[in-house]
């Protein structure tokens, strides 16, 4: 059984999603959850536009709640994706030895991609900026409930 976190700057709008799609991939025996680099929106639910498009595809990330990445993550966790090398960066930075760091993956890496290696932050756009943002963590995802389940 493996654990794995998501993590983005926030926590409100990849992070949750990329939390929901591959929560909805894998068996129960699996735990997934996800955090962000910063502080600004702990315990408050994922934006409204990522619960949205994540309810559209019959995902129901309206419980999660946002938090912050922490030190003890490393422990918790067998596999960390961060959607940017913003958020690797940040998570990497508190590593306390290179097997902390051997844990953190960038999410995209996981599909062969003609794309940028980076979730697009969708915060800024409007629900179809979300919705791009869905269906590449949904590609990448499946990867990875292929590959956990192997």
């Amino acid at each position: 059984m493996a654990k794995i976190l998501m993590v983005c700057l926030g926590n409100i709008c990849r992070s949750p999603l990329a939390h929901g799609i591959l929560q909805s991939k894998l068996p129960n025996s699996f735990i997934v959850d996800s955090a962000g680099t910063c502080n600004y929106h702990i315990g408050s639910p994922p934006d409204s536009r990522s619960i949205s498009v994540a309810k559209k595809h019959g995902i129901d990330i309206s419980t999660q709640k946002c938090r912050q990445f922490k030190v003890s993550d490393f422990d918790r966790f067998d596999i960390i994706y961060v959607m940017d090398s913003s958020n690797y960066n940040n998570v990497v930075n508190l590593a306390r030895d290179s097997k902390d760091i051997s844990k953190v993956k960038l999410i995209l890496e996981e599909i062969k991609t003609d794309i940028s290696s980076e979730v697009p932050d969708p915060y800024y756009g409007d629900i179809s900026d979300f919705e791009c943002v869905f269906n590449v963590l949904n590609e990448a995802c499946e990867q990875i409930a292929i590959n956990l389940k192997d």
